[in-house]
Formats: C-alpha cells, structure tokens, sequence
C-alpha cells in the first residue's frame, strides 16, 4: 500500500501583472458600481430620483451622460490593462488610478450613511493602491546576450 502525503503544497504560480491589474479594475468597477446600487435602498433616494435629483444634481441628459462616462473608465481599464503594450498599460493605469482617487473620496460629500459610504469608498481606495502598486511595480525585461552575441529579453524583477 502506498501512503498518501497527508499535506500537499498548492501550485500557486506568480500572476501575471496584466491579470492583477484586470482583476483589480473588475473589483474596482463592481465596488463603484454596486455603492450606488445599494444606495436605492436609502430612504428617500429614490423619491429623490422621481422628483428628478440626484445628490445635488439634475437629472438630465448631460447627468445621464456624465455617469456613464465616469463609470465606463474603469470598465474600459479592464479590457486597456491587458490589451495596451505594456508601457502604454501602465501609465494609463497610473493615470486613471491617480484620477479616481479624488473621484472615490467625493462619493463621501453629502452621504446620510457616514458608515456605509465611508466603507465602500475605504474598499474602493484599497482597490485603488493595489492597481497603483502593481502598475508602478511592473516587471522590467532586461536584455541578454546569447553566446552567439544576440539579444534576448528575459523576464527580470529590476
């Protein structure tokens, strides 16, 4: 009889910083996106809504054109993460990460629900520093030589 190995390690291979970073925007996306979802359940929000206002805003077609613009960014950073070249994926994702954060804090003006909103904006800023962190900590490809003098690029922490 063959005993088994009572504990076996995980495989847990490093993650590409492409896959982070989509993964990361998907959860800020949802975060951003259920805060205000959840927010309908706030009394009087949506007799607000009805009387045409929301927050202290108008709702109108410029409103209605705005939101979508603001939410699509981070939507859009999903599918840029992984399919801009690398340079041009991680200074957008600097970029827009940098401008979400001050996006992100004002969610808190004017919230009734000082617990909730403070937690949903506190998730959305962790999202935020991870995105930033991997981003600004991109893996560089430092170039080799091969014996016969050509140059290879091989995956290096630098």
């Amino acid at each position: 009889m063959n005993p088994r190995p009572t504990t076996a390690t995980l495989d847990d291979p490093p993650l590409p910083t492409r896959v982070k970073l989509a993964a990361a925007w998907t959860s800020f996306t949802l975060l951003y996106a259920y805060v205000d979802i959840l927010n309908f359940y706030t009394p009087g929000t949506v007799e607000e809504i009805l009387d045409g206002r929301v927050f202290e805003f108008a709702l109108s077609q410029t409103f209605s054109v705005s939101a979508l613009a603001l939410v699509s960014v981070p939507i859009l950073m999903v599918v840029l993460s992984v399919a801009l070249p690398a340079k041009a994926a991680r200074a957008t994702t600097l970029g827009v990460a940098a401008l979400y954060v001050p996006v992100t804090v004002f969610n808190l003006a004017g919230g009734t629900y000082l617990y909730y909103y403070g937690l949903g904006v506190t998730l959305e800023l962790f999202v935020l520093a991870l995105i930033v962190r991997w981003a600004w900590t991109w893996p560089r490809a430092v170039p080799t030589v091969t014996a016969d003098g050509g140059a290879v690029r091989a995956r290096q922490r630098v």
